[in-house]
């Protein structure tokens, strides 16, 4: 979900920052993003220019995150199941085989342009999760993103906990809570979660493997439901206001999570099987 107006003209870099700033981004502070491009609108530079326009709001010591998942290298995933439907046993096979594994290079498409753009910037560094890795730069960027454990997607040893701790706020830039990877958290923090294995293929010393695990189920098809009664309860907790040609929103890491892992047990099956990975 995106949410946009056409512009007359194409948005500069300092114009975005003083958006940012005024929707309520605290210079210093921690911030991950996601953002939508198309919803943003033609900006003077494109999605370079957008993330100089987030860094010049977090000012030089703020740090930027953003997410750097890569479903492509999963046969349990989504993206996967999708692109083999239809296809007979040789054919899904071949997708398989043909399947990168993941290292700290692989790219990250299906995140947006402004996390690649992040990711490929100078400074960047990026956490080790093969399947759903983040990408930050700025001082906090190597504490936050280290110690991401291979087996917990986005959970208490990943980068999201480590955002929770800091205080980040979030910005959905231009895209709506359907793509609040916050939210996910909360589901590691509900009584007993729903657990399903995973399985991607990786680079180990170089070699070409699959590697199965088992994690929480993830599952964010009611994010935007969710998402929706967040905004409602938390009223003023959630600043709302344009950047670009979208309508944004700015919110904390910590309320956005308190209230999924009180909102989720009372609106969810718990035997539910997730759809991420």
């Amino acid at each position: 979900m995106t949410t946009s107006t056409a512009p007359a003209v194409a948005h500069t870099r300092t114009g975005l920052a003083g958006q940012l700033t005024a929707l309520g981004v605290e210079p210093g502070g921690i911030l991950l993003v996601h953002a939508s491009m198309r919803a943003v609108g033609p900006v003077s530079g494109g999605a370079r220019a957008l993330a100089g326009a987030v860094r010049d709001a977090l000012g030089p010591g703020g740090t930027l995150v953003v997410p750097a998942f890569t479903p492509e290298n999963s046969d349990t995933s989504p993206h996967y199941l999708d692109r083999v439907r239809g296809l007979d046993d040789r054919a899904r096979e071949a997708v398989r085989a043909a399947m990168p594994p993941f290292d700290a290079t692989t790219p990250a498409p299906s995140v947006g342009r402004l996390a690649e753009a992040v990711r490929l910037g100078p400074g960047a560094v990026r956490s080790g999760h093969p399947q759903t890795s983040f990408a930050a730069v700025g001082p906090s960027a190597r504490s936050l993103l280290a110690g991401h454990r291979p087996d917990c997607h986005l959970g208490e040893d990943s980068p999201l906990a480590r955002l929770y701790d800091a205080r980040a706020q979030v910005l959905l830039l231009g895209t709506g809570f359907d793509t609040c990877t916050a939210f996910h958290l909360g589901e590691y923090r509900v009584p007993a979660p729903p657990r399903r294995t995973y399985r991607c293929v990786v680079a180990l010393a170089g070699v070409r493997q699959w590697w199965e695990y088992e994690d929480v189920a993830l599952d964010d098809s009611d994010f935007a439901a969710l998402g929706a009664d967040f905004a409602r309860v938390a009223g003023p907790l959630v600043n709302t206001g344009p950047v670009g040609s979208s309508t944004s929103r700015l919110f904390r890491v910590t309320d956005a999570v308190d209230f999924a892992s009180r909102w989720l047990p009372s609106h969810r099956d718990p035997v539910l099987c997730g759809t991420r990975g």
